[in-house]
Order: structure tokens, then sequence, then C-alpha cells
């Protein structure tokens, strides 16, 4: 199972995601994981990048944008407008460094409320390298306290073995469908990609 590009409305919403977190959690690996069904060691990400995907969950047809963003502080600057207009955002750390746990409410989170537009914006807060279970820092039931403290969903996954990836993002999707503004949000740029197809090019005349 690829990524998808389809049809250019042959989707229901279009929706945002950000992915965010210390460099070297496995954003990235997340990201492929979810998109191609593949396990790949990649290096960390420089700046941004972003990749599409296309899928059904709660009988909608979903266009998701995904944006995968760098760890590193020297890139803050540049990621910081990502967060502008953003429906969902998933909050990475990995469970056998303390540290990226540690910074998601001491940096990533203070950014989130500094830098998001949307105030209905769905989090998730995800723990992932669960498949080196024996060397774990972080246990579950700190996990889901972290993310009760800040308001959003809580996932351990595994973007090595697969374990939860898929879901991740699929209930990701479904919270997101069931803010009305979100949907509102969504189905509005959907209309301005469908606006935009009918714009007669310049070079075109119209008697």
């Amino acid at each position: 199972m690829g990524s998808t590009s389809g049809v250019a409305n042959s989707y229901d919403f279009s929706f945002k995601i950000l992915l965010i977190g210390d460099s070297g959690v496995g954003k990235s690996s997340l990201l492929v994981s979810f998109i191609s069904s593949t396990v790949e060691d990649l290096p960390p990400t420089i700046g941004v990048d972003f990749k599409i995907k296309q899928l059904t969950v709660g009988g909608k047809r979903l266009k998701l944008t995904i944006w995968d963003t760098a760890g590193q502080e020297r890139f803050r600057t540049v990621t910081n407008s990502y967060y502008r207009g953003a429906q969902g955002i998933i909050l990475v750390y990995d469970v056998t460094r303390r540290e990226s746990f540690a910074n998601l409410a001491d940096v990533w989170a203070k950014e989130v409320e500094l830098y998001s537009t949307n105030q209905d914006c769905i989090k998730m807060l995800v723990g992932n390298k669960v498949d080196k279970d024996i060397e774990r820092e972080v246990t579950r039931e700190e996990g889901i306290a972290l993310a009760q403290a800040h308001n959003c969903t809580f996932l351990e996954c595994s973007a090595k073995t697969q374990e939860n990836v898929q879901q991740c993002f699929e209930e990701l999707a479904l919270k997101i469908l069931e803010v009305p503004s979100l949907l509102e949000e969504g189905s509005t740029v959907l209309k301005k990609n469908i606006l935009k197809q009918k714009t007669p090019s310049k070079g075109s005349c119209c008697s």
C-alpha cells in the first residue's frame, strides 16, 4: 500500500497533520511506515518535509498532508510557521529516551500553545520504539498521565514493527472528524482546490 495522489477532488475532506518532537525519536520512520508500509532507518529531517496520504476513515475519504518537522533546535525558526492551520498535531517521543519525553512538556507542548493557530486542533501523544521494550525508560502510565495533562489522546507504537502505526493516524483522523470547525476547514480547503481547477488559464480566451 503506497502513498496515493488520486484524482484532485476524489476526497471529502483535506486535513493538515504535523509531526513534532526531538530529533531521532522516529517521526520520519513513523511517516514512511504509514505512507508506504515499509520500515526504514532514516537520517534526521533537515527543516521540513511532507507527504500526502489518502485513506477512508469513518466512511469519509480523506486527504492527509502530513508535515514531518526537524527536531534539532537550529531548525525551530524554520518549522514554527508550519503549525498554522494544522487540524492535527502528533507529539512523538522515544520510550527509550527519557529526555525526549521530558522535552514534550518542557519544549514541544509550549510550542504548540505558542504557534498553533487552531484552538480546536486535535493533539495526540505517541510513544515510539516499543519494540525496544527492554530498553524502556518511560512507562506507559507516564505517557498516559502526560497526555491527560495536555489534553491529548495517547498511543504507543513502533515504526520498526509497524505496531499501531496505522491506528495512530486513523484515530487522529477520526477525532478530527468529530469536530465541526475542523470539518468546515477541511471542506473549505477542498472547495478552494476545486475552484482553482475551474479557473481558466491566462492563455485561454472567453467571449
